[in-house]
């Protein structure tokens, strides 16, 4: 019999597509509460994934964007983690010092997919039973536009943590490319650093400036 969440990947999420829509309990400011993809509507949105609370590589991620999240949300952008862990496990890993083994307070939602639908819809679920990660997600990351459309996503494996920096950067040119159309933005842009023409003439005299 296949898993319970099995199928629900059909709706995978691809760039320039709509993401999938969800809902489900979050802890948000150190409480279980109802959360859906509908309450960002109109914000650009960093959705990322992470395997499981109380392991190893996850705290970090969370901890570097919740240092970053002011910065963040200066963009217009909100940020959620999921998991599959159940909410009142976000909770207590929230509640658990860090010096403890735990999270400490975070500033963004923890999303609970505790059925494993979430992450098989936006194809991060290990659904491999040979897998020794089977049932658990690897490390998605989505850059989702006001109007729900994914503008990026990346997937790592579980040993490797995410460069949030990257992240930040890649929203920053995702709302650059979609502020100016017929726009794009070389490689290792940054914000305020020159952008590329979307014709011959003008992408020829930025590559002899660039090279």
């Amino acid at each position: 019999m296949p898993p319970r969440w099995a199928g629900s990947a059909l709706t995978y999420s691809k760039v320039r597509k709509q993401a999938p829509a969800w809902k489900g309990k979050a802890v948000k400011n150190g409480e279980i509460v109802d959360l859906a993809s509908s309450d960002y509507k109109g914000k650009w949105l960093v959705l990322f994934f992470y395997p499981l609370d109380f392991t190893f590589v996850c705290p970090t991620e969370i901890v570097e964007f919740n240092n970053k999240y002011a910065e963040f949300k200066k963009l217009g952008a909100e940020v959620v983690g999921v998991s599959v862990d159940s909410p009142h496990t976000h909770l207590a890993w929230t509640r658990t010092d860090r010096k403890d083994g735990g999270l400490g307070a975070i500033d963004f939602p923890l999303l609970s997919d505790i059925t494993k639908r979430i992450s098989s819809s936006y194809g991060v679920l290990v659904e491999d039973e040979a897998d020794e990660h089977f049932g658990v997600t690897m490390r998605g990351t989505y850059i989702i536009d006001p109007e729900g459309v994914v503008r990026s996503f990346s997937i790592n494996d579980e040993p490797v943590g995410r460069n949030i920096d990257e992240v930040m950067r890649l929203l920053q040119a995702a709302q650059h490319a979609a502020a100016n159309k017929g726009q794009g933005c070389p490689a290792n842009w940054k914000k305020g650093d020159k952008t590329i023409k979307a014709n011959r003439k003008d992408s020829l005299e930025f590559f002899k400036q660039w090279m």
